[in-house]
């Protein structure tokens, strides 16, 4: 029995309805390349482009000449933003990286272009295998697990990855059926980057033992996201309850685990920011030990403090 062929990028968008004009975030990488090239042909016209030029490597400068190059080509209107992303105390340099490119592309939809509402990323089933890997590799839960949505809201925008049902070698050879070319990230091959021993050294054999991996995983984290969805109802019912800040004796009358969603999604919609599993489990002891009106609390969680304020839970950032 022949195996089951990935329908290519045109046909995989059959299911993508964005708001009309939307924007790609363009890397000019192969995967972005293909999804700028595909949504160009089925809404000529109807296309922006965002370029995110990172500096960090001397071929930063090619990516956005064949940026403008194709774009041109097109007919599709480019924006271009510089970013130079830091990374606080605590947070990884690709953190810092992501969530500077996300503002960066933010801000240039909305001042480029206020009518758009839609912004389409190329990330696509390998990249939701490797993110999946990894969030098990460091035992994450349900939020982890879930992994990347197909869509979501941020900053007034809404995010599209038309992308996930496909595996990143259709892509490329969908472009090279084209003729199309694109510019390859050379710290793709460099193997002291997790997602790229994921990808040279994982994923093959996992191919090997389980044809069908992609399809099976990728059900497996949006049965995660559909079980995270109930929890964060819970976790916001709760909130309501014990209020914002939270006052300790209603978290006290929780079950462990409820309090455990409650400050955490507290700490989340609040403050921005994900205490680790230790300073959870350090939080909801210091919480049931808050017994006497003198008992005081000042721990490390997230990137900030949190700390007791007479009947109150409070955070303040580091």
């Amino acid at each position: 029995m022949a195996a089951q062929r990935s329908p290519n990028p045109e046909q995989a968008l059959a299911d993508f309805s964005p708001g009309l004009p939307f924007a790609v975030a363009f890397s000019g990488g192969a995967d972005s390349t293909a999804l700028l090239l595909a949504c160009a042909r089925r809404w000529p016209g109807q296309v922006r482009a965002v370029h995110i030029h990172h500096g960090l490597q001397a071929a930063a400068d090619g990516f956005e000449a064949h940026c403008r190059a194709l774009c041109q080509a097109l007919g599709v209107p480019l924006a271009v933003r510089r970013v130079q992303a830091g990374n606080a105390p605590g947070q990884s340099p690709e953190d810092a990286a992501r969530q500077a490119r996300y503002a960066a592309l933010a801000e240039a939809v909305q001042s480029e272009w206020p009518e758009v509402r839609d912004v389409a990323l190329a990330q696509h089933a390998d990249d939701q295998i490797e993110t999946l890997l990894i969030a098990l590799s460091r035992g994450a839960g349900l939020p982890g697990l879930a992994s990347m949505p197909a869509h979501w809201q941020r900053q007034g925008l809404s995010w599209h990855r038309p992308w996930l049902a496909l595996p990143g070698a259709a892509l490329r050879e969908w472009l090279q059926i084209e003729g199309q070319t694109w510019v390859e990230d050379p710290s793709n091959g460099d193997e002291k980057f997790t997602r790229n021993r994921i990808r040279a050294r994982v994923l093959p054999v996992l191919a090997e033992a389980f044809p069908a991996f992609r399809e099976t995983f990728a059900r497996s984290a949006v049965h995660a996201a559909q079980a995270q969805e109930v929890l964060n109802d819970v976790a916001a019912q709760d909130l309501a309850q014990v209020g914002v800040p939270p006052r300790v004796q209603a978290v006290q009358q929780l079950s462990r685990a409820r309090q455990a969603l409650v400050l955490r999604h507290w700490l989340r919609q609040h403050h921005a920011t994900t205490p680790s599993a230790a300073q959870l489990n350090e939080l909801l002891d210091q919480v049931a030990a808050c017994t006497t009106r003198g008992h005081r609390l000042h721990l490390k969680v997230g990137l900030g403090f949190a700390m007791r304020n007479g009947q109150w839970l409070v955070w303040q950032a580091a």
